[in-house]
């Protein structure tokens, strides 16, 4: 009987010490490998930015591209540029999701549903010698199985988008996924973000686009049996062009006030 005990006990210790090593080899290759981690993240963001914005040449290095765009941090009450804090390490995920740092959206204004809005967003820019010639903005909200998280490239008009895209969600391959077809992406190009009146205009329309209706140049065909989802994605591209995201930073902008 003791014999037995003796087996099983050691047994029992020799399973305890092998998960004990286990766990310690696990935890120090994630400690190790968190490094090359971030550093791909934000290479995939470089990358997604200078995608969007049309400038990415493949073949090139991504962080040398990258040199031509400027960060810039904003504070989305006031609609102006910001110096509180460095553009290039605010994680505005995280920012949302402090109390400090954000506040809650009334049900009447969260049409992207995204509940609390960060108090300051990093944008990136393109200068020329005549001022902006590009401004991505970064862009987030609800689709049907997730929050969709990318960005909308304006030119320096501030009007025409250059591109948009995102780089984060869990929408439904080959129906919300479709966010991610490049010939869906492409429609956005060339499309006014507002009216005459400086409105947001920008409309993803179901059916096709007239081309001979007047409202033609701000409208995008809708995906095929993604109905939430591009319905997600139209609101979020207009509350953040919208008084509650970057409304106010692009009129301080226009009038040269940011």
């Amino acid at each position: 009987m003791s014999s037995k005990k003796e087996t099983v006990g050691r047994t029992v210790t020799v399973a305890f010490l092998v998960c004990l090593v286990c766990s310690v080899v696990v935890s120090a290759a994630a400690v190790a490998l968190k490094p090359v981690q971030q550093k791909n993240q934000l290479l995939d963001k470089q990358r997604n930015i200078l995608s969007i914005a049309g400038l990415l040449e493949e073949g090139r290095s991504v962080p040398e591209q990258f040199g031509k765009i400027t960060p810039r941090l904003v504070d989305l009450r006031t609609g102006r540029f910001s110096d509180e804090m460095d553009p290039l390490n605010y994680d505005q995920q995280r920012a949302a999701k402090e109390p400090a740092l954000s506040e809650r959206l009334p049900a009447g204004t969260d049409i992207a549903s995204i509940r609390r809005r960060e108090h300051f967003a990093t944008v990136y820019m393109v200068e020329g010698d005549d001022g902006i010639e590009t401004m991505i903005l970064p862009i987030h909200g609800a689709g049907l199985w997730s929050t969709l998280y990318g960005f909308l490239a304006l030119e320096g008009d501030l009007n025409t988008i250059v591109g948009l895209g995102f780089y984060q969600h869990a929408e439904t391959p080959g129906l919300g996924g479709e966010v991610d077809n490049p010939n869906w992406k492409a429609q956005w190009t060339g499309k006014l973000a507002f009216n005459e009146g400086g409105d947001v205009a920008v409309q993803i329309v179901k059916g096709g686009v007239d081309p001979n209706s007047p409202r033609a140049q701000h409208q995008v065909d809708s995906l095929a049996g993604a109905t939430l989802t591009t319905r997600g994605v139209e609101n979020l591209v207009r509350f953040w062009l919208g008084e509650h995201g970057f409304g106010s930073f692009l009129d301080n902008l226009r009038a040269g006030e940011a």
